[in-house]
């Protein structure tokens, strides 16, 4: 059975805050990836992708899924680029039930202020431009999940609340999977 619910979408989204309110209604522990692996390296996500660039931090989303696969009893937060790579969203799937939150365009720029602390932001054009190219990039791979909420007009409240609803739901499907 899959006990863990992982949370992915695009940045600005509210995979985190969604997460750590979703974990405390249903009693479960809360992991975000991206926090981990700031942890673990004792960096930040900037200079990560500063000091090292993008492949190195995509390996180490990587090895954090090998991680969590397994553990069970989770609500995981992942980075929004995570799933982009397909062994990662197929080793999530296998130990949870996948959850894509996604938010329109305005919605995120409002979210996501200057950018700053952002990494895949920060590479040229505007940052409109850019949340769309990475959104077009990225949208197939976040409609592999198990089931989107769009969170746009939601509160991090409503998410939750919708997520915790079909916990039976989730629970079931993972039994049969």
């Amino acid at each position: 059975m899959k006990e863990n619910i992982v949370l992915c979408g695009f940045m600005a989204t509210g995979k985190t805050s969604v997460g750590k309110r979703l974990a405390e209604i249903l009693g479960l522990e809360f992991v975000d990836m991206d926090a981990s692996i700031e942890a673990e390296e004792n960096a930040s996500i900037p200079q990560i992708f500063a000091e090292r660039g993008e492949p190195a931090f995509r390996e180490l989303e990587s090895r954090m899924v090998k991680r969590i696969m397994g553990r069970t009893g989770m609500v995981v937060s992942t980075g929004g680029g995570t799933v982009v790579n397909p062994r990662n969203m197929a080793d999530l799937k296998s130990c949870g039930f996948v959850v894509a939150l996604t938010a329109d365009i305005p919605s995120i720029l409002r979210r996501a202020g200057s950018g700053e602390g952002r990494p895949m932001l920060q590479a040229g054009g505007g940052r409109e431009d850019r949340i769309r190219e990475l959104l077009h990039q990225r949208a197939p791979f976040y409609a592999q999940a198990d089931m989107a909420i769009d969170t746009s007009s939601l509160t991090v409240e409503d998410v939750a609340m919708k997520i915790s609803a079909c916990r039976e739901y989730i629970f079931q499907k993972g039994e049969k999977s």
